[in-house]
């Protein structure tokens, strides 16, 4: 089936940007969120102040309350809240892309394991990679991976979603690609911490390279491909969100090594950081930085204990 009717659920800054990169792509979009003042101004001077700034938004996008019907849905809700946002929109059938990067708290799911168990019917995608929502809606370069279980449909989508600007690679891996996504949220709270802490680009360095390395033991335990992580999905994600203020983790944890309260914004990594200890004990996996972040938000360890311990590890090979 042909994708011309897009609908976005979530009107914050990345439901906002992907609504935009869908329109500029010629697809017809629907724009789904609960602030009456943000969906009118959306709808009247196409600009999503609130989240966007001044950024002019694509004419063609609609803005309501209400989702009605589409040929291709974006779920663009934290992923702490997908549970809710699905559970209102019913029993979905339609092809669903899940875009929030993060593990479900109190039942440690996937956000398409969240999707099978309350749209069993629907068609699972996972879009990922080194996105900023300024970015995709100001129309700067992105390229992002897009996975789903087909082949052949996985590129239909991607192709239906692809602008100028906006760049999809298609996969199969929707369980390295998520769990990609989730995972670099906790290592850009720790980059964070070691560039608040002032430890150095050098430590930021070794603690990205280490992270990379980390993910390749995680990733594979828990049922994704290790070569996921050699893509945007993984290297490039990790390397965007450890190494930019632009990232709400990254802010999160320079306040950490700073010793400063983190700012009052959503910081998914804090969410999934015990949730990934908890799966990666489960497989047997040894995560010394999960471990150090973990450490970290409890707040009962200073940055500095928690470096000497890292430091103080026994030495081993690299490979």
């Amino acid at each position: 089936m042909a994708i011309e009717r897009v609908a976005v659920i979530g009107a914050g800054a990345w439901g906002t940007a992907l609504a935009h990169a869908a329109a500029t792509a010629g697809r017809q979009v629907s724009l789904i969120g609960r602030n009456a003042d943000v969906l009118a101004e959306i709808n009247v001077a196409h600009t999503n102040r609130r989240h966007l700034g001044l950024v002019r938004l694509s004419p063609h996008i609609s803005a309501s309350p209400r989702y009605t019907g589409a040929d291709l849905v974006i779920l663009a809700v934290p992923a702490q809240a997908t549970r809710a946002a699905l559970e209102a929109l019913g029993n979905l059938g339609e092809r669903v892309v899940l875009t929030a990067k993060g593990l479900e708290h109190k039942t440690l799911l996937r956000q398409s394991e969240i999707l099978a168990e309350l749209a069993p019917d629907a068609t699972p995608y996972v879009l990922s990679g080194p996105s900023f929502a300024a970015d995709v809606a100001a129309g700067r370069p992105t390229a992002v991976t897009l996975a789903g279980d087909d082949d052949e449909a996985t590129e239909s989508v991607a192709a239906a979603l692809a602008g100028p600007s906006f760049r999809l690679y298609a996969a199969g891996d929707i369980a390295g690609v998520e769990l990609s996504g989730a995972l670099k949220n906790i290592y850009a709270l720790a980059a964070g911490a070691v560039d608040g802490a002032n430890l150095g680009a050098s430590a930021r360095a070794g603690l990205i390279a280490r992270a990379f390395a980390e993910l390749g033991r995680i990733v594979p335990a828990l049922g994704g491909r290790a070569e996921t992580l050699a893509g945007l999905a993984g290297l490039g994600d990790l390397a965007l969100s450890c190494t930019s203020t632009q990232s709400r983790n990254y802010r999160h944890g320079l306040a950490l090594g700073r010793g400063e309260p983190p700012p009052e914004e959503l910081a998914e990594g804090v969410f999934t950081a015990p949730v990934a200890l908890t799966l990666a004990r489960g497989a047997g996996v040894d995560a010394p930085l999960i471990e150090a972040v973990n450490l970290l938000l409890s707040g009962t360890t200073s940055i500095g204990r928690i470096v000497a311990s890292l430091m103080s590890r026994p030495l081993k090979r690299e490979y």
